[in-house]
């Protein structure tokens, strides 16, 4: 702890003497701030944590993502091993010499460990009560329940999230989010072929197109909150419902929200068509099947789906460029 209140001393006196006399911001700050700010603001999406505070406290307690334990743990949070904790171990000098902190494969499960921590803790539940904007109710609520024994820790949060303007990302919508971190919409596909495309935008159906049906698959379990779900090539899946959303299905089976879309082939803007197949893990890259004709209701979107293989492989098998749709009647290859 002497170590990390000594990281927080410097920090602060860092601040204090640069924007006293309005020097410019840290770069290093803008540069963490641009690499995790999407993570945080899902991460707020799903479990009410300001993604302000989240921010600052990451750039806190890691230095910018410059710390040991951010470097050699993915640690961006400080969060020791304590007893429930079953995962990778980081041995580290803090308030004593070798202490056991968490250790994470990446830093994206570092973020949800620090949102499942907050949350599971019974001393920060009053900080659920406050406005997902009160971040500075957030940062002496932090302090006051014993996340931080700095008596200046609350300053120093509110200031970081004041100079860099975090609180915006509190009250930011997912389109802005979207559109923030430059994240590419894919294409409508244009009409090469015969039939019409949905008029829901990337996510590829055609209006004819018929979506697979429960009883074609096998059921393999029943989720807590009594989805079913059934196996496809091998990977585990769900039929969509109305009004679905990427983070509702990632917090109800315990994975990212961005996981869940990118193993789907998709984005996080991309809409979620009632009845479509949703991978809980990534596809595969072939299909259990070597090849299929393609029918006139078709797109290579459904047709990946449907046989639960990657989208970029079919387009490869087939010498096709993405956005490219075969003619009606084409056998088009689904292994190598």
């Amino acid at each position: 702890m002497l170590r990390k209140l000594l990281i927080i001393h410097i920090f602060s006196t860092l601040y204090i003497a640069c924007y006293g006399q309005s020097k410019p911001l840290n770069p290093e700050t803008k540069a963490y701030i641009a690499k995790f700010n999407a993570i945080a603001v899902a991460e707020m999406q799903q479990y009410k944590i300001p993604a302000s505070i989240t921010l600052a406290q990451g750039i806190i307690e890691s230095n910018n993502g410059k710390s040991p334990l951010a470097l050699d743990a993915n640690n961006h949070f400080g969060i020791k091993c304590q007893k429930d904790w079953t995962g990778d171990t980081y041995l580290f000098d803090d308030d004593e010499e070798n202490e056991c902190f968490r250790k994470y494969k990446n830093a994206e499960d570092s973020y949800r460990d620090h949102s499942v921590f907050l949350t599971t803790r019974q001393r920060y539940a009053e900080l659920f009560s406050l406005s997902i904007t009160d971040y500075k109710g957030w940062a002496r609520g932090l302090s006051q329940f014993g996340y931080a024994t700095n008596p200046n820790y609350p300053d120093i949060l509110i200031r970081v999230i004041e100079d860099y303007q975090l609180y915006l990302y509190d009250n930011i919508s997912e389109q802005q989010q979207i559109a923030n971190n430059e994240i590419k919409v894919q294409p409508e596909i244009a009409g090469n072929n015969s039939g019409e495309v949905s008029e829901k935008g990337p996510v590829v159906f055609r209006k004819a197109y018929r979506m697979p049906q429960p009883s074609e698959f096998k059921l393999i379990y029943t989720s807590k909150l009594g989805r079913k779900v059934y196996q496809n090539n091998g990977i585990p899946f769900v039929f969509a419902r109305k009004n679905d959303t990427w983070y509702d299905l990632a917090s109800e089976f315990g994975i990212y929200t961005f996981q869940i879309y990118r193993q789907n082939d998709l984005q996080l803007t991309d809409p979620i068509t009632e009845g479509q197949i949703i991978y809980l893990e990534p596809k595969k890259r072939q299909a259990l099947v070597k090849s299929y004709i393609f029918d006139r209701n078709d797109s290579m979107y459904a047709v990946s789906q449907r046989f639960g293989i990657k989208l970029s492989h079919l387009y490869k098998y087939n010498g096709l460029l993405p956005g490219d749709e075969p003619a009606p009647g084409t056998t088009i290859l689904l292994r190598k």
